[in-house]
């Protein structure tokens, strides 16, 4: 069977798989459809909480950007999963014991406010829509790449999916089909990965490929990976940070409390019976998420060393006819016609994996110097060294353009490993995104229909219209998501990172003051929550020149290359989380404190029933 017929049947199973979950797994009441009736098992949701985590952006972009960025990478490995470290122990047990469906109808009991649960709603929208444009992008690309559709057409099968098992199962259909969804990317994406090792290492486990030498040599496979990489003008791939210190620092920050803080996270926690079982799910969530996030770094690195290797064969390495790599001593050369041929390929004798890849438009190929070979370096490098070899080769410039997000997607077709491997990287990342997508719609959902209908607009509504109106507002939300993945705004290169920018500065903050600060006023936490979001957004929209004209001192202060004391957008969440803070204190200092009920209710929650009997306290 062709790879494009099999890819049909592997992806058509899947998603009929999870259509077939939906219909038996229907939802039938406004619990059932908000919080899954507060019954599902603790396993059972730490599977499910994997799946609705780790999105298009840890399946098929995380790999890439630790490609990319090397020993920088970590910081997503670090703030990803610090961030369920973090909503394990100070968030998730708090939240199930106070009972309720929602994060903003939680802020708006707790600080005793509809307006701050309105602006609640709004934060979770603006993450949760900025988040969402990422998952739509991610499944365009995986259904462009393999189903031989466009990408727009590959979102328009996404929405239709994503419709037929969200609107009508809820949060219970949508439960048991991320548990589907899991088994499916997790497969897909540790598959490929020990084959690549076992071809590589003879290690079959890329965890410890990843620390092994290259089979049939003494060379380890990062030493060799730094070498790769410096000869073609790159930095060290083991020590290459992701800017500052202090960057780098508030990056991971940012990532960890806005993992905390995102709403289609922290509603999971609500569907289990107990407050011991939201704590359970947490620890079983990090076991499913560590399957995939501690093989991430080994197959960003592998990928590296196999692109570099059908590229460039100058960088000692060369495939033979079984996709294994081994060692061409001889590969680079002085002399500038040698150099100039055995570090590049005929454009015309690119292996087939290019080509596919090349329709999608994630791979592109100019040739700066007319001579028909793809030339592949770091043109802006400071070494030297490559750069004048490049020179004197008469090279004019890279003229290979990788898109970071096709390195997982691509990963076994350059390894040439066999189809079914490849069809099932397609079902699994569709199951990735696809997963996420449907958390982020049914938390936009819940607070359409939950928290603004229902909590503001018309609080009588009955039980069956306010089911109706959650179907309604998923659906309307599915349009939305679509369109911004057709349509995605200007700044939407760091969509996924300004999502966990806002959630880092203004849910997170709320969350953890509603559970740990008695007095904090309801005035005081709208502060907080609108400050933090206005100085995140008015970072991220100056650094990119949106609120004034570029070039100005002042853009050039805020949206220069180093940014505000080198802190990236990315990074930013960090600074918004401190201002929340410092704000909310402030105006809580000047304003009246909780009621006396707010507080013994806020005492009520963190404290379990009982404490201090034994020993006579109170």
């Amino acid at each position: 069977m062709d790879l494009q017929t099999l890819t049909y049947v592997v992806v058509g199973f899947t998603f009929a798989i999870y259509i077939g979950i939906a219909v038996w797994a229907r939802a039938g009441s406004t619990s059932e459809f908000y919080v899954a009736g507060g019954g599902v098992h603790p396993v059972t949701n730490g599977m499910a909480t994997a799946a609705d985590w780790m999105s298009a952006a840890s399946f098929i972009s995380m790999a890439g950007l630790i490609s990319n960025m090397g020993y920088g990478g970590a910081v997503f490995l670090m703030g990803w999963t610090g961030g369920y470290v973090l909503l394990a122990m100070l968030l998730a047990p708090y939240l199930r014991k106070f009972g309720k469906f929602t994060v903003p109808e939680f802020i708006g009991d707790r600080f005793y406010s509809k307006g701050a649960r309105n602006v609640a709603v709004l934060c979770l929208l603006v993450a949760s829509l900025t988040y969402i444009i990422g998952q739509m992008t991610g499944v365009g690309v995986t259904f462009a790449r393999f189903l031989g559709v466009t990408s727009d057409q590959g979102i328009y099968i996404g929405m239709a999916i994503v419709f037929a098992y969200a609107v009508f199962g809820g949060m219970k259909g949508i439960t048991y089909t991320q548990v589907a969804q899991y088994i499916v990317l997790i497969l897909a994406y540790l598959v490929p990965a020990f084959f690549i090792s076992l071809n590589l290492t003879g290690n079959f486990l890329p965890q410890l490929g990843l620390g092994s030498s290259i089979a049939g040599t003494d060379v380890s496979l990062l030493t060799k990976l730094d070498q790769v990489v410096t000869d073609l003008g790159f930095g060290q791939y083991t020590t290459t940070a992701a800017g500052s210190t202090l960057n780098m620092m508030f990056y991971t920050i940012s990532l960890m409390i806005g993992t905390a803080g995102l709403p289609h996270v922290i509603v999971r926690f609500f569907t289990v019976p107990k407050v011991a079982d939201a704590r359970a799910s947490a620890g079983w969530a990090l076991v499913f998420i560590a399957l995939l996030y501690t093989t991430a770094p080994a197959v960003g690195a592998m990928a590296k060393l196999n692109l570099h290797g059908t590229v460039n064969s100058a960088v000692g390495l060369v495939s033979d006819a079984d996709g294994r790599l081994g060692v061409n001593p001889e590969a680079v050369k002085a002399n500038a016609d040698v150099y100039a041929t055995e570090n590049s390929l005929v454009y015309e004798q690119r292996p087939d994996w290019m080509k596919r890849w090349e329709r999608t438009g994630l791979l592109k190929w100019e040739d700066k110097n007319g001579d028909g070979r793809i030339q592949y370096y770091n043109d802006k490098t400071k070494n030297e060294v490559a750069k004048g070899k490049a020179e004197a080769a008469g090279w004019k410039g890279n003229e290979l353009t990788v898109n970071a997000d096709i390195i997982v997607l691509a990963n076994p077709e350059i390894a040439l490993l066999p189809n079914w491997v490849i069809a099932l990287v397609a079902a699994g990342g569709l199951a990735a995104a696809l997963s996420t997508a449907a958390g982020l719609l049914l938390a936009i959902s819940s607070a359409i229909s939950h928290d603004l209908i229902k909590g503001a607009i018309k609080p009588d509504i009955s039980e069956k219209g306010e089911l109706m109106a959650g179907k309604i507002a998923m659906a309307v939300a599915i349009f939305v998501a679509g369109w911004l993945g057709l349509n995605p705004p200007g700044f939407a290169a760091g969509t996924v990172a300004l999502a966990f920018g806002i959630a880092a500065s203004t849910i997170f903050p709320a969350l953890m003051m509603g559970i740990f600060s008695r007095t904090m006023s309801d005035k005081g936490a709208v502060a907080g929550m609108l400050a933090g979001l206005f100085v995140t957004l008015f970072y991220v929209f100056a650094h990119k020149g949106i609120f004034f004209i570029p070039g100005t001192a002042y853009v050039e202060m805020v949206g220069g290359v180093n940014g505000f004391f080198t802190i990236t957008p990315e990074a930013f969440g960090t600074v918004g989380a401190i201002t929340n803070f410092v704000v909310a204190f402030l105006v809580n200092k000047i304003t009246a404190p909780a009621p006396k009920h707010i507080q013994e209710l806020v005492e009520s929650v963190r404290v379990p029933k009982g404490a201090g009997v034994a020993t006579g306290g109170h």
